[in-house]
């Protein structure tokens, strides 16, 4: 152990001088840091409380430790007002002290005076200095949220009549014809299992020429819409508005979960030949009317063979509540 010691010693001793010096640098530099964090506040208590301590030391002491004017009270008083006008060296000259203890006394009273008022003037600075860099970061993210805000009004236009394509798909896959309206076409969200019947239907939209089955156009416009999204949240920083960065995520997280089960919609009848040939009209009535007869409760089963329109009822469900927030969000940053 004593060998380990003097090892530690003579390493120590022949450490170089610049490494001595850094050491001490950077401990009064950290000192000055750690002093600089204290309120200034603190500084004002502590250079107000060392008044009576050090004017009761001063009472203690004998008198003859000073020169007392004629007429001179001794009370705590008094030493109160010498202690006063000490640490704030002013030095009237009424009260001196005569001997080395009461000296010796006065002269810490008097750094420690000076050194407060220092810390406190450093703390001043360091809280100024602080004040300074806040507000700077504040106009920087100001300038940035503004900046941002700008990219997202430029694809607010386009954002928003993806999001009224969607939710018009929405009302027509879970409207059944006869059910439809051209004046009034509102996605109810309490819809039923039984109103998707109509799925492979023509949507009639204006926007929809094609004359495809409905379910069609709707896989295409989430795509597209899921796509958007996920270009939106890569070129804009999304984190700004976090409820709609996380509705961005969770409309695609949910489409790229569902695109499995587009091929099979595509396809109806897939999930309904069964090992036998059945034309795509035949498949679409059998499904409809599967759909229409549809008993029991609606979950997803390796034996539904309407578990692909299921995935697609659930995912209607989530999404078109998604997209109507998000239109509800860039609808009030655009007209804040």
């Amino acid at each position: 152990m004593l060998k380990t010691l003097y090892s530690t010693m003579k390493r120590t001793t022949n450490q170089p001088k610049e490494s001595v010096l850094m050491t001490f640098s950077d401990r009064l530099r950290q000192f000055f840091h750690d002093v600089s964090v204290i309120r200034p506040s603190i500084w004002i208590l502590i250079y107000l409380a060392m008044m009576p301590v050090f004017a009761w030391v001063y009472y203690i002491l004998p008198d003859s430790e000073f020169h007392i004017p004629i007429d001179g009270a001794t009370t705590y008083g008094s030493w109160l007002y010498y202690s006063i006008v000490t640490i704030t060296t002013l030095g009237l000259g009424d009260y001196t002290p005569a001997h080395g203890l009461a000296q010796t006394i006065t002269a810490i009273e008097v750094i420690c005076g000076i050194a407060i008022f220092g810390f406190f003037l450093n703390a001043v600075g360091a809280m100024r200095s602080e004040r300074d860099v806040s507000s700077a970061i504040a106009r920087q993210q100001a300038m940035h949220r503004e900046v941002e805000k700008g990219k997202l009004l430029k694809n607010a236009p386009q954002l928003i009549h993806k999001i009224n394509r969607f939710m018009a798909y929405c009302y027509i896959l879970t409207t059944p014809t006869d059910k439809r309206t051209a004046t009034d076409m509102t996605y109810d969200k309490h819809f039923n299992f039984k109103d998707m019947r109509d799925l492979y239907q023509p949507s009639g939209l204006p926007f929809d020429n094609l004359q495809e089955p409905a379910i069609e156009g709707f896989l295409r416009c989430a795509r597209e819409m899921s796509l958007y999204l996920d270009s939106l949240q890569m070129r804009l920083d999304m984190s700004l508005w976090p409820a709609l960065l996380e509705d961005c995520f969770t409309f695609v997280a949910n489409t790229q979960i569902f695109n499995d089960q587009n091929n099979i919609l595509n396809h109806p009848e897939q999930m309904v030949s069964a090992g036998k040939d059945v034309t795509f009209r035949d498949a679409e009535k059998i499904i409809s009317n599967m759909i229409q007869e549809w008993k029991g409760p609606i979950q997803v089963s390796g034996k539904n063979p309407l578990t692909p329109v299921v995935a697609l009822y659930y995912y209607i469900k989530e999404n078109a509540e998604i997209a109507r927030r998000i239109e509800m969000v860039m609808t009030n940053i655009t007209t804040a």
